[in-house]
């Protein structure tokens, strides 16, 4: 995928993603990557897991639940950038 010819402002695989937690109020970071690069200590994190399925094709200023065993996580998407 040629980073340079997809629309920058929509979260899709290999974007990093700035969200703002709503729930403790900090900033988190997060790239989208295949499951076979996923690593969730550096943030990356799988398109297909429920984190990278929620985020894809929302926008700067969206907000996104997302609905884990444990907890409902809120973000609000701050950046998208694609390196």
């Amino acid at each position: 995928i040629d980073p340079a010819k997809l629309k920058q402002d929509t979260v899709a695989f290999g974007a990093t993603v700035n969200v703002f937690d709503i729930d403790t109020e900090e900033e988190k970071q997060f790239t989208l990557v295949g499951a076979d690069e996923a690593d969730a200590k550096k943030g990356r994190i799988s398109v297909t897991s429920p984190v990278g399925k929620a985020l894809l094709g929302k926008q700067v200023g969206d907000e996104v639940l997302i609905k884990a065993p444990a907890k409902t996580m809120a973000y609000e998407i701050l950046s998208i950038t694609f390196e």
